[in-house]
């Protein structure tokens, strides 16, 4: 994981699927486990979403609060 990667869960866009449009950090539970069973796509968004998952899944997700931008 790099420093960065935390900073690009909470800005980039799921690029394709059913949440297509939504930020990796607000993705659902359900769909990040969907993925860790069948499989993260083998390129960037899916390391990413295996990120994500694994933040998700301890519990963690009030670790990227800081990071996200209040406009």
């Amino acid at each position: 994981m790099q420093t960065q990667d935390l900073q690009r869960l909470v800005t980039t866009r799921m690029p394709f699927g059913k949440y297509q449009g939504r930020i990796l950090a607000d993705l659902p539970s359900h769909y990040l486990g969907w993925f860790a069973r069948q499989g993260f796509p083998n390129n960037d968004i899916g390391h990413l979403l295996a990120l994500m998952y694994e933040i998700d899944h301890n519990g963690l997700n009030e670790l990227l609060a800081p990071l996200r931008r209040h406009d």
